[in-house]
């Protein structure tokens, strides 16, 4: 015999079935009907009819973000994705936008800034309230650069919760694992540069590599993989890659960890090494790891490779895992205004996705992809289709689907790139003779210039480094609980899916 509500969900999928079966046959007689984009349309909505929310306890949670990917990046990203594989791009559809995944917009503002910074956002992810702009895990009482107004602020993480569920606790980055993301899974800080030292007299908090150790130590972090060898090593103390450490209070965090019994990889052979009888910490470069475009140059793993460890690892404990594996340079890559390392870092995030959600089953992980804030991204038309989402705009051409031959010119008779920046590096305004004026032409740029990899796109406001900006960001989920993503909602709500889907009954 069916339960009430297994009775229940049967009869809803049945009158979605029937529902959808009435409505094919009444769009039959249309004229439009044989065209592949109604059909693939009829499909689509099958699909979503024929989905069905998961209401059983999460075992496991992997929370993925893409630093910086926002709508905007986002939307670039599956251009270039889909054009990598040959298609026009638009159509193309990346691994966390199927129809088996539920979604809703972010909004992503900090309790005291439009415009947000990375470590809040990823705190109001990992605790489940909006925090101050460069602070990490204080609540609203929390002062940034103020050391004494840490004690009695601080925040339980989500990690911490699920420790006390007896779960594994781990987190992967591209980005120093000190960062502001990553950090936000263990630490509480005043201030999120504080990566190696506190100011002189701060004693209500360590620095921010510290705290991870200690949480190593305490049992509640399992594994720490990504960059930041750099603030682990004290002053005077050469790192395998041969530069100095940064400590200034003469703490070998490296050699303390290795001291406890903790699994240390600094390269992809020792990576290789790790077993899974201890916690693991790896450090791949002494500051952030290299963006996808330049690892194959070096010895580093993957952000795939990094995730598949991480879940075999992590899967050992019967009572289930935490993970959050960050895409930290995709924000890097921003900042620099330099579009084609952007897109390649996407692609790695996308892979990585794709294979924690082969590596997992729906039933019992709960799989969240999202962006803790978007740049000041920008995209010029009228482009016809399949123009390179890294190259020029070229015209809609008047028959068939792809673009014509013929670039867009703008007002100043010169081709314009799909990408712009409002601000950056790649400002057309040039300081004149050192001081507060600034002026100039817009540069020509051809295909050829605007497709290397090294392009840094044309900007309008200058700026040693492109901003952030306050856009929504999309989050996509999958397996227990997903469908709690609806609509549009605070980025802090993130957490209450997370915590709901552990605690269910």
């Amino acid at each position: 015999m069916l339960d009430s509500k297994k009775t229940a969900l049967f009869g809803a999928s049945l009158f979605a079935l029937s529902t959808a079966a009435f409505a094919q046959t009444q769009t039959m007689d249309l004229p439009q009907a044989s065209s592949a984009w109604f059909t693939a349309g009829q499909s689509h909505i099958e699909a979503m009819l024929a989905r069905q929310a998961k209401t059983g306890k999460a075992k496991n949670v992997i929370l993925l973000v893409a630093d910086g990917n926002g709508v905007g990046t986002n939307y670039a990203l599956r251009l270039f994705d889909g054009q990598q594989k040959g298609m026009l791009g638009e159509e193309n559809v990346l691994p966390y936008e199927t129809t088996d995944w539920w979604a809703a917009l972010v909004k992503t503002y900090n309790i005291n800034a439009q415009t947000p910074d990375s470590a809040p956002t990823a705190g109001a992810m990992n605790t489940g309230v909006k925090q101050r702009f460069n602070l990490i895990n204080l609540n609203e009482n929390g002062i940034h650069g103020d050391c004494a107004t840490v004690e009695g602020n601080e925040l339980t993480t989500f990690g911490e919760i699920v420790t006390g569920m007896e779960k594994s606790v781990g987190v992967v980055s591209t980005a120093r694992i000190t960062h502001a993301t990553p950090a936000a899974t263990y630490a509480k800080t005043a201030d999120r540069n504080w990566e190696d030292s506190v100011p002189e007299g701060c004693t209500a908090q360590k620095d921010i590599a510290a705290q991870l150790i200690d949480a190593i130590e305490a049992g509640t972090f399992d594994l720490a993989m990504g960059g930041g060898r750099r603030h682990f090593a004290p002053e005077g103390v050469t790192t395998e890659e041969g530069n100095a450490g940064r400590r200034k209070d003469g703490v070998n965090l490296i050699e303390k960890a290795k001291d406890m019994g903790v699994q240390y990889a600094w390269n992809t052979e020792t990576f290789g090494q790790l077993g899974n009888d201890a916690p693991v910490l790896a450090l791949f470069n002494d500051s952030h790891m290299e963006y996808e475009a330049d690892r194959a140059d070096e010895d580093e793993p993957s952000l795939a490779d990094l995730t598949r460890r991480a879940i075999e690892f992590l899967s050992q404990n019967e009572n289930g895992y935490f993970l959050e594996i960050e895409a930290g340079r995709v924000d890097h890559a921003n900042h620099d205004g330099n579009a084609a390392r952007v897109l390649r870092d996407g692609v790695a995030f996308a892979e990585a996705v794709a294979l924690a959600d082969e590596l997992t089953d729906d039933e019992d992980t709960l799989i969240i992809v999202t962006a803790d804030h978007e740049h000041a991204i920008a995209f010029n038309g009228y482009c016809g289709r399949g123009s390179d989402i890294l190259g020029l705009c070229y015209d809609v051409a008047k028959e068939g689907d792809k673009h014509s031959d013929e670039p867009l010119l703008a007002d100043d008779g010169k081709p314009y790139t799909v990408i712009g920046y409002l601000n950056g590096v790649g400002s057309v305004l040039k300081q004149i003779d050192g001081g507060n004026d600034y002026s100039g032409a817009r540069p020509d740029v051809t295909q050829e210039d605007a497709t290397d990899l090294d392009y840094v796109q044309q900007a309008l406001i200058p700026k040693s480094s492109e901003t952030h900006s306050g856009e929504d960001v999309m989050v996509y989920a999958k397996g227990p609980w997903a469908h709690l993503f609806d609509g549009t909602i605070e980025q802090n709500v993130i957490f209450h899916v997370m915590h709901h889907a552990v605690t269910a009954d």
